[in-house]
This record gives C-alpha cells, structure tokens and sequence, in this order.
C-alpha cells in the first residue's frame, strides 16, 4: 500500500478518530490520581481488546502513582530489536480544569485538557494498531508501547520501565505534543530540580532584631549566586522559580526556601551546576542551607543517529506531500532517558497544536489522519 492510500486510510477514519480522542480527553487524570489512572488504563484496555492482532497487555501499578501500560506487538518470541514508542497517560491539570476548557471543536482547532500533550496521541498509536490488522500487513520489527502514568511529574516510577524496554530498542517514537508548525524534536534539553533551603534563627524583629539571623535575606544572597550559574551560549539556565518563607510580620524568618530549575544541553554542563549548587555556603555563617535534588533527567542530543532517523521520516512525510521539520527545544521527556543510552530517538512525533499545560490546549483536527500516517510509515519502514 502506497503512502497516499495509507493517508486515505486514515481520512476514512478521522471521524471515529475524533470520538475517541474526546473519550478518553474527558477521562481527567492528573498526575498521582492512583484511581483516574486506573480508569485510564481501563479505557485503553478495552480498546486494545478490540483490535483484531494478538497484543500482549501488561497493566504495571505503582505505589501512589497508578499504572503503567505496556503493550507489545508482532512479538516472535526472538531476539529481534524492537522499535519502542513512547508517551503518558497523566496530565499536569487538576480534576474539574475541564470545566474552564471543556473537550470541543472549534473550527480546525479540537479543544481539551491534555487533548495535546498527549492523550490524542494514544489514539494515534492504538489506530496505528488497527491500521495493522485490517490491512493484514507488518511493521519492519516488534512493537513495544509503553506508557507511563507519571511522566509529567519526573517519571520517578517510570524511568526503570523505559530503560529497560530501550535495551533492547532499534528505534524510539515519542508521541509527545509536536513543536509549533508540527515540527519534531531531534534535540531536548536535560533538566534538573533542586531545593534550596535556609535554616536561620527567629528573634523579635522590633525589639532585638540583631539577635536573629534572616533565613530570607540569606536565601536572597544565594538566588544571585544561584542564577549567575547560567551560560546561555552553552545552553544552560538556572532559574528559581518559586520562593516561600517567613513566620510572622514581625519575626525575623527562621525558614526560606526556593525550587531551582536547571535546563542543559550537555552533561557536563549538568556536572557543573550541580556541583556548583551543592557547594553553596552561607553568607552569614549563623544561618545554614540545606540543598537537596538534582539532575532529573539527561539532554536528549541531536547526534548522527538521531538526525539520521529525522530525514527517514521527513523523507516518508514528503512521500505524501506532508512536511515535516525539526527542532530542539528546552522541555525533556522520557525520551532523554532513551537517547541517554544511545538508542535514536525521534520526539514530538503528536498531532500539531499548541497551548500544552494551558487552558488553551488544542490539537489541529486535519493533522490527525497526516500525523497517524507518518507514524504508521515510521513502523512500517
């Protein structure tokens, strides 16, 4: 089957395309919701239960978290490489965000929370699936699909599962929400989490203020030195980005803390913020820091294998006169994780759109059958 019948495909199918993206789009599920995530997996479960191949299902709990789905395709049993896709089921919006962002149609736009990043998406991959067994064809290799339940909050629970599924990978799709005009992403930043906190000593901030020591305006000495660490030529922020402390109005503040957040497109970029974050000293040597967190997750770098499997699939794309572009951006996924063991790692590979963990968020609708196409070319070739 030619790639333009292969899109041909999919228009016929846009439709009921649409209705389960919005089912499973109204199917809130918030990161750590243990009982959405598992309404979720029942959701999917049920699908895949209807596509005519013999899928293998594996739901994998997580304590607090919910559960993560693997589902495993054309398996032979053998030691053939795979190609793994990858994406999430949980959402960083709270339960009843839909309210102010109800699942709906608006023109060329498909309005949702989490509709972007990434639930249509995983329609994608399961009608990608179908597209398998009712054109009684195969993918070049096995299929593992695995998503996780707590991607948006650092994949904690997440990572072993994605690393030991990228073992034994050839390729990695990630249906992560595409860059702006569609573009996929041969290049994520790696990023780090850290929290600073200042023990100081309370006293009367009127009546004996000298015998304090302000854990606040100590924090203030250390969130200069903290953004200082910042080298945009080589692709590196540090940025605090929230700040909490203080008793009272008229104490002086016994506590201060504030989260860091580090972006960086090398790792030894990465070596060199956390070392320089956890050799903070105190400036005033009556109060002390605490530092805790670090590296989350290692940059996903634009090396020869990765661009590599870009140009396959913009050259598939050009085959049915879809384009297709690239970028790197600053945001990570689990596919830094996979790159990170030298797998090629394809991202962004979702339905165009835009407004990701806003009230905006939005897939464009005549995307669905191009992007769904593009992906069955990636499996197939």
């Amino acid at each position: 089957m030619n790639p333009h019948e292969i899109l041909n495909h999919f228009e016929s199918r846009q439709e009921a395309i649409v209705r389960m993206i919005h089912q499973i789009v109204e199917i809130e599920s918030p990161s750590f919701d243990v009982m959405r995530s598992r309404m979720i997996a029942d959701w999917i479960a049920e699908k895949v239960e209807k596509i005519p191949l013999d899928l293998a299902l594996e739901r994998i709990p997580a304590d607090n978290v919910g559960e993560h789905l693997l589902i495993r395709a054309f398996s032979g049993g053998g030691d053939e490489k795979h190609i793994l896709l990858l994406g999430h089921t949980d959402t960083v919006h709270p339960i009843g965000t839909r309210l102010q962002n109800p699942t709906r149609i608006d023109g060329e736009k498909f309005y949702g929370c989490g509709v972007f990043d990434m639930k249509a998406n995983i329609v994608l991959i399961l009608d990608a699936l179908r597209y398998f067994a009712e054109t009684n064809t195969k993918p070049s290799r096995p299929i593992t699909i695995l998503l996780s339940c707590d991607e948006e909050a650092g994949s904690k629970s997440g990572k072993p599962l994605v690393e030991r599924e990228a073992a034994n990978a050839a390729a990695c799709l990630v249906c992560e929400p595409s860059a702006p005009m569609g573009k996929v992403k041969t290049g994520r930043k790696g990023t780090g989490m850290f929290t600073v906190t200042a023990h100081g000593v309370p006293s009367h901030a009127g009546l004996e203020p000298e015998r304090g020591a302000s854990a606040i305006l100590e924090l203030a000495h250390q969130i200069g030195r903290l953004h200082s660490l910042s080298d945009p030529a080589a692709g590196t922020t540090v940025n605090v980005c929230t700040i909490e402390g203080g008793t009272a109005t008229n104490v002086i503040p016994e506590h201060a803390q504030c989260s860091v957040d580090v972006r960086f497109s090398r790792m030894d970029e990465a070596e060199r913020i956390e070392a320089a974050v956890n050799s903070l000293r105190p400036v005033n040597d009556r109060v002390s820091l605490e530092i805790s967190g670090g590296v989350n997750r290692p940059p996903m770098e634009r090396t020869d294998s990765v661009v590599s499997l870009y140009e396959k699939a913009r050259d598939l794309a050009a085959s049915f006169d879809y384009e297709l572009g690239e970028t790197q951006v600053g945001g990570a996924s689990d596919g830094n994780f996979v790159a990170a063991m030298g797998v090629p790692v394809i991202d962004g590979l979702g339905v165009a759109g835009d407004g990701a963990h806003t009230l905006e968020e939005y897939i464009i609708v005549d995307d669905i059958p191009k992007r769904a196409t593009l992906l069955t070319l990636l499996l197939k070739s």
